[in-house]
Parts: C-alpha cells; structure tokens; sequence
C-alpha cells in the first residue's frame, strides 16, 4: 500500500509538471549551459570533442579534458577513460564543477581524461544508414554498447594518445557494459589497467526500485513482442526536462521537493547527500536517452536472477544463441584488476547483489571491495552527492595511484 501510495504520487507530480511545462512559451529554448563542452568551458579547462564509428555503424561523440588549467600542457598524461550510466551522459562527470566533478578532480591530478558517450544519447544520436528517427536505429542493449561501443571508443583513445593501457572507470550501466565487454572480447584484458566500478550493477535480482517492482512482472518477461514492434526511444533529452528544472526546482521553488524525491525514486530514499542547488542542471541533462530495450534488459535481470543476454524468447534464442535460454556472463572468468564501490541505500546495486559479484569474481582480479561507511548514499549519490570528492572520489583516486 506504501509503495502503490508514493507512486500514485509521483505520477500525479509530474502529470502537473507536464501541464505547467505545456502551458510555457513555444519559443523558450533550451539553454545551451549544460552542454558537456560549455560546462568545461564554463570553468576554464580545454574541451575536445571527438567522434567515432563503431563496428556496426553508430557514430559515437567523446569529450576530452587532456590537460589541466591548473596545470598547462605537460606533455603526455596517463589516460583514464569515463563511462556514464543508463540515461546520462558524459556531462555527468562535470556537472559537480571542479570541486566535485570527477573529470576535473582526475585532470587536476594529472591524468589525460576521457569521457565516453553511448550509442542513442544525448551526444551520440547518429549512424552511417539509420535515422535516429525511425526504429531501427533502436534496435540495441546494454550489450551491444558492452561489445560495440566500448571497444571502438577505447581503441580509439589509446590510438590517438599512444598509449597502451587506460584506466576504466564506470557508473552503473558503465559497469554492467564493463562486465559485458571483457566477459566476451578477451583483448581487452591486455588494454585496461585497472577498472573502477561505482554502484556495480550485474545481478539485480534484489533490486529495491519501486518502479522496477511495478514494471518487472509484464515488461522483464522473455520480449517475443519485441519481435513484432521493435524497440524505440526512451527518455530523450528534452526541452520540457529542461524548463522543469529551470523554472521548477531551483531554490526558492516551493515545487523543489517533486524535483527531490524523483530524484530519490530513481536512485535511493531520503539521502541527505542530494545537493538540491543542483537539480536545475541534473534535470537539463539527465535523462539523456536510450533505447528501450536497455530498461527491457535490466527488468529481464531482477525477473530471472541471471546476468545473461537478452532474451527473445526460446525461438529467437534458439536462432540466435543455439539454445532456449540466454547465454550467461563469464563473470568469473574476467582477468581485469577491478575495485568495487557499493553502498546501502542503492536502488539499484543492492548489497546482495554486489555480494554475489564479490564471491563469484576471481579473486585474483577483485582487488578491493569498498562499502562506503554513510549508509544513506544512494545510486546517484556516487555522481552528484555532496562531498562526494572526500566521501568516495579521494579513495578512488587513491586506489588508481596504487594499482
């Protein structure tokens, strides 16, 4: 009854939000502030902008920080390369400011960093023969960006900066797509220094997402219906997203808080870490897009316990697997130094589940498990939570040092 109670609530929030929104001016635009490019640029680092095409056709933007203004051009750095999570965006890493934003921490320190976009957001809307326009451009996981996406960007960075090993660092989806790829492409493991995984999301099947509870039972079933509709769009950047947190979560809003506790439905309850001078800008960024069949795959996660391939249905799987059911990760068999950082009040990455990534990993290759102690931290905490340079990042940073 809870449950049903808060989300009763939150979809009459934002049926009003929608109203308001539709009720504004046509021609107020969206601001062009919270571009990854302008935000760097707002705090005086150099920004590059680079594009790649993957394998199977999609054109990928990265946004590069290769120095630091505190620094000047120093010749070459040691690479780090950056993956966000489902719905984000390479802004992500940015949006905190220097003192905050892990790609100014991490350039401030000395690295060359790197920060990767997957296919259908914000900054990579584009294919050599598909139109983001119609269906078949949105017809991709999470594994496809594991096998397609990641490969490509990360060739491409240690190609441009000669070097021959990157530190990996990732935030959600950004870890399950880790997972993906050096489960199934081996040379990676020959690529990657070490990897840095925050909220680790592999097995789900302990998940606390309300939304994920309501949606799971019809929408994780095996998707024959896939089969027939295809996938699409979901969430796209948009302009209403971003006049919702201009004009509706700022800090004199008395409709601040609809803003906070959907950002606390998403990521994880009542965190005293929100840092609510930030919604406006979380909002105009997030979410930045992705395919349907990405919340498809991870629902299919918490309904079945697995951490395997999509599942089409048994005749599909048959065609495409050589089996009924979904092939599983190799999770154990990874060879990549990894470090874990998990905490407690994760709607996401619950501390069973990254449990059993701890026991079923190689020992070997797991190097630090850490639990942070503030038990209140939630999924999105590891991005935008107050302190979070202090709390989570310097230990990161430590641990990078050190591997």
């Amino acid at each position: 009854m809870v449950l049903k109670m808060w989300l009763f609530r939150f979809l009459v929030a934002h049926l009003i939000l929608a109203v308001i929104v539709t009720a504004l001016p046509a021609d107020v635009g969206r601001s062009s502030s919270t571009t990854t490019v302008s935000l760097v640029k707002k705090y005086g680092y150099p920004i590059e902008e680079h594009e790649v095409q993957t394998s199977d056709g999609y054109l990928l933007t990265m946004h590069r920080i290769p120095y630091s203004k505190n620094t000047g051009d120093t010749g070459r750095r040691p690479v780090i390369f950056l993956m966000h999570g489902l719905l984000c965006s390479s802004s992500d890493w940015v949006l905190s400011g220097p003192s905050n934003g892990l790609a100014f921490i991490l350039s401030d320190a000395g690295y060359d960093v790197w920060m990767g976009n997957a296919r259908g957001n914000t900054y990579s809307r584009k294919h050599a023969s598909k139109s983001p326009l119609l269906q078949p451009f949105w017809s991709f996981e999470w594994h496809e960006i594991g096998i397609y996406d990641l490969p490509a960007m990360m060739d491409y960075v240690l190609y441009q900066t000669g070097e021959e090993q990157l530190q990996y660092i990732g935030h959600s989806q950004g870890t399950t797509a880790f997972f993906v790829l050096n489960s199934m492409i081996k040379r990676f493991k020959s690529r990657i220094l070490s990897a840095h995984l925050l909220a680790p999301v592999v097995w789900m099947e302990h998940m606390e997402s309300p939304l994920a509870k309501v949606a799971a039972p019809l929408l994780g079933q095996p998707n024959a219906f896939v089969e027939l509709f295809g996938s699409a769009e979901f969430l796209p950047n948009s302009k209403a997203m971003d006049l919702m947190g201009a004009l509706l979560c700022h800090d004199e809003a008395i409709s601040q808080a609809i803003c906070s506790n959907t950002l606390f439905l998403l990521g994880g309850w009542n965190s005293p870490y929100l840092n609510a001078t930030m919604i406006p800008e979380i909002m105009a960024t997030t979410p930045a897009g992705s395919s349907i069949n990405q919340i498809f795959h991870y629902l299919q996660e918490y309904n079945s316990g697995y951490f395997r391939q999509f599942d089409y249905g048994s005749i599909r799987n048959k065609k495409d697997y050589g089996s009924k059911t979904p092939p599983e990760y190799d999770v154990e068999g990874i060879d990549v130094p990894t470090y874990l950082y998990y905490s407690d009040n994760d709607y996401f990455a619950s501390i069973i589940d990254v449990d059993k990534l701890r026991y079923t990993m190689n020992p070997d290759s797991l190097k630090r498990a850490y639990r942070l102690p503030e038990t209140k931290w939630n999924h999105l905490d590891f991005l935008w939570g107050l302190n979070v340079k202090e709390i989570l990042y310097d230990t990161v940073l430590d641990d990078i040092l050190n591997a």
